[in-house]
């Protein structure tokens, strides 16, 4: 039987004819988009994507050329492509790099799952989207209603002269439920969302109908309600508003390649300077962050980066404690800084670069009562609607879809248009509880990197408190 890696193999020597090391990324993608709005099928759509990215190391400098042409004469035009540039570009390096930065690793990976997601029928799909969005219809106030699942099957095949041969298959699903309530001039949404490595048992009919009728029923409550007060008063975050939290003032901040100054022309800057690693009390001691694509289900779980840097758990903020940034092999070289394997790309056609992968607040011991019943005054938001972050990643406003009073340790009447704003390290410092129960969250749309690269990342966070916030109401 004939090897189906033997022109990858062939062309990997090819390119060691001239390049001190060589690897080869082959990407399959396959994405799928169903969409109903107001009970009709608006958006039924897949698409494959496939091609290869060609890496070199050449005078100690790193150099990429991508190709869709996957014959062995296509790929070895990649390399010398990739070989003409870097030798090219190698006099201008920032950094000597050796082949200690691409380590040797062979495994693989694949997404937990009950039911392949090919094995559930676009059909079914469809008649489930169908069914949530019928159940929104409470109300002829309801102007809006939709129910939409993205389905996401990726094959990443990587070699190296190494010696390196990983291959991970990823199942990914993201379903949303939508619903706006107008009335005069006031309109409401409200939304909810199941992100994560799934197979095809998310699509539970009677689960989803549940929850799009739980999302329109609160679409209209919140026509009735007050403007969310203004003042400073403490503040409950649910999970799915603690994930772009996270992911905005821990993940962005923490990337290196942003501390060392690679992304200030498209994606800016981060407060956090090298020399705060080990000193910087980021948080307060309540706060421990980690980083860990091996957590179940979890959006972007993984075996190995797309350096072929095999993937830990690590705790990058350890009792409110900075301790390690979110960089590769390579932006570990350069800084110093101890990182964690997140070299990763978006696409066949796009080299790899820093980026946050599971960004996780872990688990404290409270329940949820037992946070709220310490609040004398405040109010509790859930679901992130709007969001604003300086380019350092310092000085932020964000609003949210559901808010309630919290008075006397006692949860108290439904507000609308909730916002809370605050600056990142302030902000931690000022966490006085977090919840036992996380909930795993996620967003396919993380945008950085020049050439654009928007990526999946992933956020588990159960509650949280904090005490003394700057809250105010209004439009968001």
């Amino acid at each position: 039987m004939s090897n189906p890696h033997l022109p990858f193999e062939a062309a990997l020597r090819h390119a060691l004819l001239s390049a001190e090391w060589a690897g080869l990324r082959h990407s399959s993608e396959t994405t799928t988009q169903r969409r109903v709005r107001n009970d009709r099928p608006e958006q039924n759509q897949s698409c494959l994507e496939e091609g290869a990215m060609c890496e070199v190391l050449v005078d100690g400098h790193f150099g990429y050329a991508a190709t869709a042409d996957l014959s062995l004469a296509g790929l070895q035009r990649a390399f010398d492509r990739a070989i003409a540039t870097t030798r090219a570009t190698s006099p201008h390096k920032v950094h000597p790099f050796t082949t200690r930065q691409r380590p040797q690793a062979n495994g693989e990976y694949r997404s937990p799952r009950q039911t392949a997601l090919d094995g559930t029928s676009l059909a079914e799909i469809t008649d489930c989207l169908l069914a949530a969005c019928q159940a929104m219809k409470l109300s002829d106030l309801l102007v809006n209603r939709s129910a939409s699942a993205m389905l996401v099957q990726t094959d990443i095949h990587y070699l190296s002269s190494s010696g390196t041969s990983t291959h991970q298959h990823f199942d990914l699903v993201d379903i949303t439920l939508s619903a706006t309530a107008a009335a005069g001039l006031e309109s409401q949404t409200r939304s909810w969302s199941h992100t994560g490595q799934f197979g095809g048992e998310v699509f539970h009919q009677g689960t989803l109908v549940q929850r799009a009728q739980q999302v329109a029923q609160d679409a209209l409550a919140l026509l009735q309600a007050d403007n969310c007060p203004s003042g400073r008063m403490d503040l409950i975050l649910m999970p799915d508003q603690m994930m772009l939290q996270i992911h905005e003032s821990i993940g962005h901040p923490l990337e290196l390649d942003r501390i060392l100054g690679d992304e200030r022309n498209y994606a800016g800057w981060s407060f956090v300077k090298q020399q705060d690693f080990g000193t910087l009390q980021y948080g307060s001691k309540l706060m421990n962050v980690s980083f860990d694509p091996t957590k179940t289900s979890e959006f972007a779980s993984y075996g190995f980066d797309d350096g072929g840097h095999r993937a830990t758990k690590e705790l990058l903020i350890e009792q409110g404690v900075l301790q390690r940034g979110l960089g590769s092999l390579e932006s570990q070289a350069r800084s110093g800084l101890p990182g964690v394997a997140n070299f990763r790309s978006a696409s066949w056609n796009r080299a790899p670069i820093d980026r946050m992968a599971n960004i996780n607040l872990e688990p404290g011991e409270a329940t949820l009562d037992e946070l709220i019943a310490q609040v004398e005054h405040g109010v509790l938001m859930s679901t992130n609607r709007s969001w604003s972050i300086d380019d350092y990643r310092n000085k932020f406003q964000f609003g949210c879809e559901h808010g309630r009073l919290i008075e006397q340790g006692k949860l108290g009447k439904l507000v609308r248009n909730p916002n809370y704003r605050g600056v990142t390290v302030d902000f931690w410092n000022r966490l006085a509880g977090v919840g036992r129960d996380d909930t795993v969250h996620g967003t396919a749309f993380c945008g950085k990197g020049e050439p654009s690269q928007v990526i999946r990342v992933g956020h588990a966070s159960p509650p949280c408190l904090f005490r003394d916030v700057e809250v105010f109401g209004g439009q968001a």
